[in-house]
């Protein structure tokens, strides 16, 4: 039950209603006892300054940040998170004494849960990534500084390849994919990444690349999560590659955020099985 007392925290994006966010948070909140409530607002790009402003009127705890959201909320925001100042974007922002405080939870999520779930040292990989948009900077950008060999871009805009490549190459050796040699790129890798909504659903018969480009060798990651295998992981699954899937970024995002906002560890274990049922249910 919501009292005067109930700390209050959210999502903001456009459209949200789809988010799992709320059922994940919650089943947090109740697991550990903390007074704390969660809610889905859809904002609209024109209304986001005053949506920041009813952060510090309503006295919310913090926010989660989604799409259309993670740039254009950064200048009305107090502080920055170095991290999330190289990404260029925003997904949490925690509210302290009346200054609001931008993080970005998307890459150490995902560097979380790809080394818990595959056992993946990350000073030995050659990365390939499909992809390099918003979620692509974060995972490059927190992979580059974990310490991983080298990072190599497949993109269909070879400009916002570049762009990339140009900034996490100040961290670790990074280059762009030229069209026609994406199967050489990936034959020598050991970490394949797709961060593109190629395969997602309802389009769950396309994949960024083709089977022939896999190996057995590669640890094949798919930051989609619905389906939970796309067929980019299935078809890397029959060839004896190891699979990771997006549900553990999606999850470890949220369980840095729960922590960010409250100060104690996640139940991260619920939280995933809270995601899990309702994405089985909806197969």
């Amino acid at each position: 039950m919501i009292t005067s007392k109930t700390q209050l925290v959210g999502l903001f994006g456009h459209p949200v209603s789809h988010s799992q966010s709320p059922m994940m948070h919650n089943a947090a909140f109740a697991e550990t006892g903390l007074d704390f409530a969660y809610s889905a607002f859809d904002v609209e790009p024109e209304a986001l300054e005053d949506a920041v402003a009813g952060i510090r009127a309503l006295g919310l705890r913090g926010i989660n940040v989604t799409i259309p959201h993670k740039v254009a909320i950064m200048p009305m925001l107090d502080e920055i998170d170095p991290l999330a100042k190289r990404i260029g974007a925003v997904n949490t922002v925690v509210s302290k004494d009346g200054r609001l405080f931008g993080y970005n939870t998307d890459g150490m999520g995902y560097v979380r849960s790809l080394v818990e779930e595959t056992g993946i040292v990350l000073d030995k990989q050659i990365v390939t990534m499909m992809g390099a948009g918003g979620a692509a900077r974060a995972v490059a950008f927190t992979l580059a500084e974990k310490g991983v060999k080298e990072i190599r871009i497949i993109n269909r805009s070879r400009e916002r390849a570049a762009v990339l490549a140009d900034h996490v190459g100040t961290i670790v050796p990074t280059r762009i994919v030229e069209k026609g040699e994406e199967k050489d790129a990936i034959a020598d890798s050991s970490l394949l990444i797709n961060t593109t909504s190629i395969g997602m659903l309802p389009n769950v018969q396309d994949t960024p690349a083709p089977a022939d480009w896999l190996h057995s060798g590669l640890v094949v990651s798919d930051l989609i999560y619905n389906p939970l295998e796309t067929r980019l992981l299935r078809e890397a699954k029959a060839i004896g590659a190891t699979v990771h899937s997006g549900v553990g970024m999606f999850v470890n995002q949220g369980a840095l955020a729960f922590e960010l906002w409250t100060g104690i560890a996640a139940p991260t274990e619920v939280m995933r099985e809270v995601v899990l049922q309702q994405l089985t249910k909806t197969v």
